[in-house]
């Protein structure tokens, strides 16, 4: 007869005193996440367990299928990372963002953010229902990426962006 061990809780992919966690882009998440929480589930939840779904770790990725439609969870973070990406450009430019995400249902589509009638940003989404980053540091580091240039195309158009 064998006697089965119970299997250890998985550590947690956060770590909670995460320094990413007190930037600016890891509020922003946070909130974004809690905006789009009509039961407030996520109300009693601390920043790093609401942002560890984003935080897919390689053996969390293997459990995932390759082949797979989206859910509506795995969207609603999608468009939590995407409409935080659009409010920290707003912050920065002082002009009206607007994020636009569209996803056929086997999860390939395309999200855009939009200044006044500039595209600032432009993304090929394909299987988004394995949407997350290796760590949350590379998350902050994509959103910093796509602010970075979104600024960018808004300094040299200008012109259009404020249309």
């Amino acid at each position: 007869m064998t006697v089965a061990t119970p299997e250890a809780p998985p550590s947690p992919a956060i770590s909670p005193d995460d320094p990413v966690l007190g930037t600016e882009f890891a509020t922003e998440m946070v909130r974004q996440v809690r905006a789009i929480d009509p039961y407030g589930t996520y109300d009693n939840l601390s920043p790093a367990e609401i942002l560890e779904p984003y935080v897919l770790t390689k053996a969390k990725k293997r459990e995932i299928p390759i082949v797979g439609d989206p859910d509506e969870i795995v969207v609603a973070r999608l468009q939590a990372f995407y409409n935080a990406i659009a409010v920290m450009i707003e912050q920065e430019c002082g002009l009206r963002a607007i994020p636009l995400l569209h996803l056929s249902h086997e999860g390939f589509g395309r999200a855009l953010i939009t200044v006044g009638k500039l595209v600032v940003m432009d993304r090929t989404l394909r299987d988004v229902h394995r949407f997350g980053f290796p760590s949350l540091s590379k998350m902050k580091h994509e959103a910093d990426t796509l602010l970075a240039v979104a600024l960018e195309l808004i300094g040299e158009h200008s012109d259009v962006a404020g249309l």
